[in-house]
């Protein structure tokens, strides 16, 4: 299933635009996250499905989604999708995909040339693809008067002195290549470590283990608060069982107490938790419960 849509909600001073680009059906749901037991699905069927969950086929429901922020009079994008036109043989869902991203960003009030910062929370192809465009087969910036925010970590490990993560996806080198790399050249991005201030509202931090550059973007504003996690969780059933990975996380380890940390502070100072790639609502509350968490979802409205 294919589709665009646009949401709003308001967090203090902060206008929150949802831009989905694509959304349905990905793989299945014990190899997303492998470490959950079918019986864990089953048993939280009725509120998996059908936005986070296919019984019938068991199937995990994903979402690939920019959220679009308006604050202190700046236009800022976290996380750009697929992208048209990739060579993406590792990922045949998406390889030479075609949408209408730009369109969906039209609709929602964002022109390219409006967009002052572009967030990547890590390098991954489905974070980075609108990054670019193709310019007559030249790959060239997509958002010409943005800033570039890559985290260093990443952008070492999947470039070319690490031998693009070491050569074992080719997806990876064409990633860098097609996404990254003509950002470098056209001297609009800025690579950090650690923390990062974007304005008085939006901080980057590292929360490393997904990728080794994984970070998430905090938003404080007036009493309201909100965390984009990025791929620290890709379904709802790891705030559950936070030490359950996703198949994707390159150190296990690191990434459940990633996974942990974030999602203790946002139970303790009830901030609303913002993935990549939940479906249905795009977002969740949570709460501490005995050891582990529960969950409530929020309406975007």
């Amino acid at each position: 299933m294919n589709m665009e849509s646009e949401q709003r909600i308001i967090l203090g001073d902060v206008e929150v635009t949802r831009v989905v680009e694509w959304q349905g059906p990905f793989v299945p749901a014990q190899g997303l996250v492998p470490e959950v037991g079918a019986e864990v699905w089953k048993d939280n069927e009725e509120w998996l499905a059908p936005d986070h969950w296919e019984p019938e086929s068991d199937t995990a429901v994903l979402a690939l989604q920019t959220w679009v922020l308006r604050s202190g009079g700046r236009t800022v994008l976290v996380d750009t999708g697929v992208g048209n036109g990739r060579e993406r043989p590792d990922s045949p869902l998406f390889h030479h995909w075609q949408g209408d991203f730009l369109g969906a960003l039209a609709r929602a009030g964002v022109r390219p040339e409006d967009v002052d910062v572009v967030v990547n929370t890590h390098i991954h192809s489905d974070h980075v693809g609108w990054n670019t465009r193709d310019a007559d087969g030249e790959w060239v910036p997509t958002f010409p008067n943005a800033r570039y925010l890559l985290p260093a970590a990443d952008d070492f490990h999947y470039g070319p002195d690490n031998a693009y993560a070491k050569g074992v996806r080719r997806d990876d080198r064409l990633l860098y290549e097609d996404s990254v790399a003509p950002v470098h050249r056209a001297g609009q991005s800025v690579l950090w470590d650690g923390s990062y201030r974007i304005d008085e509202h939006l901080t980057l931090e590292s929360a490393p283990g997904h990728t080794p550059g994984s970070s998430v973007l905090r938003l404080a504003s007036g009493t309201d608060r909100a965390v984009f996690v990025g791929d620290l969780l890709h379904s709802p059933v790891q705030i559950l069982d936070p030490s359950c990975n996703s198949g994707f996380c390159l150190d296990a380890d690191q990434a459940a107490a990633s996974r942990r940390r974030i999602l203790e502070r946002a139970a303790a100072e009830r901030e609303l938790v913002v993935p990549a790639h939940f479906a249905g609502a795009g977002l969740v509350e949570v709460r501490r419960e005995g050891s582990g968490y529960a969950l409530a979802p929020s309406t975007v409205s």
